[in-house]
């Protein structure tokens, strides 16, 4: 089977092989779409390896250091094939974020992983200003920083602060309102941040995942984490949720 998709796309006209791909991740069919977008070898192909081999970490039920390192290898071959797609970028700067989390903060800051991220953002940012994945990754660059650093730090040492991470998460939501993704992704990051102050912005966000239609296998996943984790703010079991957000944000 591994076979045969690698050799559709493969065989078949650019556009034909890009739809092939897409609907390899789309089933969560993540090695066979690592594997046929690393062969594929162009900006798009490499970009979508890079997004499934994030997928597979993601859903993993231990973290998996090696499918970061391998996001990050294929995310970096497609910045390098072309500067000025989106993708790219995006997915580097998440799995680098991912990385540092299981490596430590200061590990991360001394492979610089940080300012990576956030030039790497910036540029994706740049390339597709209308990106919910750029807008909002570089939204929660902002708010895991400060979260890490402290306030004082994360603007002295990066320019990292909180105003900043809310306002691109509100224009990410506003560019895309019913992205399963990007909705999950902003409660779970404020989750991480501030639960008490960010309390009903978390479950409006939780609960606008579970409400868009999903596309993806992916996407089915992180809505049944996005109920999980409503139902257990609502009921006011903070420990549990406190627990499930740290897994599910990539601690070990």
């Amino acid at each position: 089977m591994k076979k045969l998709a690698l050799a559709l796309v493969l065989l078949a006209s650019p556009a034909r092989a890009a739809d092939a791909l897409s609907a390899l991740y789309a089933d969560g069919q993540y090695d066979a779409a690592m594997r046929a977008g690393e062969a594929a070898h162009t900006a798009p192909s490499l970009a979508l390896a890079a997004r499934a081999a994030l997928a597979d970490a993601v859903m993993r039920d231990a973290p998996c250091m090696a499918c970061l390192k391998r996001a990050e290898a294929d995310a970096r071959a497609a910045m390098a094939a072309d500067p000025k797609l989106a993708d790219g970028p995006v997915w580097l700067a998440v799995a680098l974020g991912y990385q540092t989390r299981l490596t430590g903060i200061l590990a991360a800051r001394w492979r610089g992983a940080p300012g990576q991220a956030k030039a790497a953002l910036m540029q994706a940012v740049r390339n597709d200003p209308k990106s919910p994945f750029a807008v909002s990754a570089l939204g929660g660059w902002n708010i895991e920083v400060v979260r890490a650093a402290g306030a004082y730090l994360a603007r002295a040492l990066y320019g990292a602060t909180e105003a900043k991470g809310l306002a691109l998460f509100d224009r990410a939501v506003k560019l895309q309102p019913g992205n399963v993704a990007v909705r999950y992704q902003i409660g779970l990051s404020l989750a991480g941040f501030d639960v008490d102050r960010y309390h009903d912005r978390i479950l409006g966000e939780l609960d606008a995942a579970m409400a868009a239609p999903a596309q993806t296998a992916y996407e089915k996943f992180i809505q049944a984490r996005a109920a999980a984790l409503s139902a257990l703010l609502k009921a006011g079991n903070r420990i549990g949720f406190d627990t499930r957000v740290r897994k599910f944000q990539g601690y070990p």
